[in-house]
């Protein structure tokens, strides 16, 4: 089977060309190619694969074999390997997701590969039905309290195709992430359980983020995260629209912009290509 391993701001996935080649079962294989010890290592697998309703479709399996609606960085590098490997020969193009159709936008270097995409993420989805919790499915979420073990949280959430919980801290760096996240995660008010992303205001026009995934832990970056953290902060009154967001891995540029959409703007990097053997 042939791959790529690609990432962006450090979220790291395997990428298969689902135009050449069949899987039979990507959850099983996402939790073995995962493996950082004993197989290629990454966040999970990403399928990218033809569509009858767009320029390409993408499928993404998080590292425990669940399958996620949408990945923001994971859609960057689909777009990158799309353009690189002339699957498209445009510079505008549109994916289907579990999340839906976007639109993406690519930025050629000079010799002509894609390092920079930006991608239309959509709307958030922002009623409690939609996330989805539990609760009055009419509502917003939007600062209310969480009791999470000894500790008691304002929460913020949204969908971007994927179920989002925001936190803001005050010192995000020494934030127990690996003790919260995975509760929150689980919480009884997430039916199909939750991205957790815990947020340092820097200032109006900054921040810092580090997220715990859905099905991987924390990882070094997450792109729906980001878009989701972008909306929580300007429902909060604590950022402008657009800002710089800080992740382990690197920085995204995002936008909420009027019409209600959330754009963002970030690398998508290459690492290596390869030939990987089941057996």
């Amino acid at each position: 089977m042939k791959f790529a391993k690609m990432h962006g701001a450090g979220n790291d996935y395997v990428y298969v060309n689902c135009f050449e080649t069949e899987i039979e079962d990507p959850a099983a294989l996402a939790i073995e190619l995962s493996n950082r010890n004993f197989a290629i290592g990454a966040d999970g697998l990403i399928l990218i694969m033809p569509s009858e309703v767009a320029d390409v479709r993408m499928r993404m399996f998080n590292s425990d074999g669940s399958e996620s609606e949408m990945c923001g960085n994971g859609i960057r590098c689909v777009a990158k390997y799309a353009y690189d490997h002339k699957l498209v020969d445009k510079t505008e193009i549109t994916a289907e997701t579990g999340a839906g159709i976007l639109t993406l936008q690519l930025f050629p270097n000079a010799d002509d590969k894609i390092e920079k995409v930006r991608v239309n993420m959509g709307k958030p989805r922002l009623k409690r039905g939609e996330i989805p919790m539990t609760g009055n499915a009419e509502d917003q979420v939007v600062g209310i309290e969480l009791e999470v073990l000894d500790r008691t949280f304002r929460i913020t959430c949204a969908s971007m195709g994927n179920p989002h919980c925001v936190i803001f801290v005050e010192d995000v760096d020494q934030f127990p992430v690996e003790k919260y996240g995975p509760v929150i995660e689980n919480h009884e008010i997430f039916p199909r359980r939750t991205n957790v992303e815990f947020v340092e205001v820097v200032s109006r026009t900054e921040l810092k983020q580090r997220t715990w995934e859905r099905g991987s832990g924390e990882t070094l970056a997450c792109g729906t995260g980001a878009s989701a953290v972008t909306v929580a902060a300007v429902l909060n009154d604590l950022t402008e629209r657009k800002v710089l967001n800080h992740l382990l891995g690197g920085d995204l540029e995002m936008e909420w912009a009027e019409d209600g959409s959330v754009f963002m703007t970030g690398p998508a990097i290459q690492v290596f290509e390869g030939v990987y053997d089941p057996q």
